[in-house]
């Protein structure tokens, strides 16, 4: 008998970076005041009429570009009907038939391979407003009514829960890199549901909707607690319910909400405030998404996937990279210092004054001169703190390192007095001893010390003891 497998498509709703609402002037941004970014088009009063923000359109026909969709530039909105309280029209202007885009794929990388998931669509619709839940009671907030939001529906062909998870994290950053959201699930700027189907070889089962996965990690943990369901209903003779479920975070299951809504339940047709609309004329560039990147990343530099990732995920320090390899040298010795310094001092730095505060070309003025040992890492890693605290990198230098042959010798002779077991270690043939006592000599200067000349006089006396 052929093996039980799941077929998976995800549904992911994001919203739009834009300035103004879908359909009104109301500033489209969060707000600790429940209710003060609503006006009589985003509630809904009578006689009020919508008009469409053409920079979400065009931010959605830029996203479906960039994946490779197919674009109707001319295109229209419709009225999908359903009730639901915190929806103030009891519709939601959004669109079906001839969405923005149509197909289109995310590529990424999972466990080192490449892989895509094919999209069947790409649309744009309004948000509706939140629910605030009390103990006997429940309030609306219309702040996030009538948001700009973009629905991206994929093809059932996702395997796996991980499968889903890696899709769905690299959807988040191209969303990023395109500027088209913030897509931060823990603000509710993105959320996922997740269609779930399991059958013998090829064939779909019974498809379960899951709603309402307000994490990468609800999501992946709701397909497969919803698999291992559905597989346990097939293999002990039962029939799986076409129904939509939610995620109990608490008893991280799925549970029942009603049985599945067909699309001709919503009575689609057209919105008569709306008018059909044609961007033909506008051109849009087609960006390079983070897959893309990744690639010329390890190509160009070397790096493996993993360092990739960890500039990708910081875009400001993807850019900060390139822009230092603008000046230095591209070579195997510069790249790995460059990605050292920036990935652990540069990023603690940056996470504590929550902006990056050096130039590229001071930090590559750094480099080479850690390089031709005219400062020592102590020194290089001092100067970035300046930096960061607001000194300039030209008044820093000024600050004279000890390369005075006769002072060194002096230093050299303190720290072989303090520390007799390992000048014994050394004579006794034990190499680290030596470079034991160099690092003694660098925390006595803090770090000022030339370690070209004291290396040398370090040899020297102690070959001569």
């Amino acid at each position: 008998m052929e093996e039980l497998k799941p077929k998976i498509g995800l549904e992911i709703h994001t919203e739009v970076k834009t300035k103004s609402k879908m359909f009104c002037s109301c500033p489209n941004k969060e707000a600790d005041t429940p209710n003060i970014y609503i006006c009589p088009v985003c509630t809904a009063q009578p006689g009020a009429l919508p008009v469409i923000n053409k920079e979400a359109v065009i931010k959605t026909i830029k996203l479906g570009i960039a994946l490779d969709g197919k674009i109707n530039f001319k295109s229209y909105f419709v009225r999908k009907n359903y009730f639901y309280p915190d929806l103030p029209k009891n519709y939601q202007i959004s669109q079906y038939e001839l969405p923005l885009v149509e197909g289109g794929v995310v590529k990424f990388f999972l466990e080192d391979k490449e892989f895509f998931v094919k999209l069947r669509r790409i649309h744009l619709e309004e948000d509706a407003g939140k629910m605030i839940h009390f103990e006997n009671f429940s309030l609306v907030d219309f702040n996030r009514a009538g948001a700009p939001l973009i629905e991206i529906v994929t093809e059932p062909t996702i395997s796996s829960s991980l499968e889903a998870y890696e899709f769905a994290k690299e959807l988040i950053l191209i969303l990023r890199y395109l500027d088209i959201s913030l897509a931060n699930p823990e603000k509710g700027q993105i959320r996922f549901e997740a269609n779930i189907s399991v059958g013998y070889g090829e064939k779909l089962g019974t498809r379960v909707e899951v709603k309402n996965l307000n994490s990468l990690r609800a999501l992946k943990e709701a397909i497969d607690y919803e698999i291992e369901r559905q597989k346990k209903l097939i293999l002990s003779g039962s029939f799986v319910a076409q129904e939509t479920r939610g995620w109990d975070e608490n008893k991280r299951e799925t549970f029942i909400q009603r049985s599945k809504e067909e699309a001709h339940d919503y009575r689609y047709f057209p919105e008569p405030d709306l008018v059909p609309f044609d961007l033909s004329n506008i051109k849009i560039e087609k960006e390079k998404v983070p897959f893309e990147i990744r690639k010329e990343i390890m190509e160009n530099y070397g790096l493996n996937l993993k360092e990739v990732d960890i500039l990708i995920w910081q875009r400001w320090a993807l850019v900060f990279f390139e822009d230092v390899f603008k000046i230095l040298e591209k070579n195997k010795e510069n790249i790995k210092i460059v990605f050292n310094y920036l990935t652990t001092d540069i990023f603690g730095l940056v996470e504590k004054y929550k902006e990056n505060k050096i130039k590229p070309e001071d930090f590559a003025k750094l480099v080479n001169l850690l390089k031709e040992n005219k400062i020592s890492s102590r020194i290089f890693k001092d100067a970035l703190l300046k930096i960061f605290e607001g000194e300039i990198l030209k008044n820093i230098l000024k600050e004279k390192k000890i390369d005075d042959v006769d002072t060194i010798r002096s230093i050299i002779k303190e720290v072989l007095k303090e520390n007799e077991n390992a000048v014994l270690d050394f004579k006794n043939g034990k190499e680290n001893a030596f470079e034991f006592l160099i690092g003694q000599c660098m925390r006595k200067t803090s770090g000022k010390i030339d370690p070209e000349i004291t290396r040398k006089i370090l040899k020297e006396t102690l070959t001569n003891l």
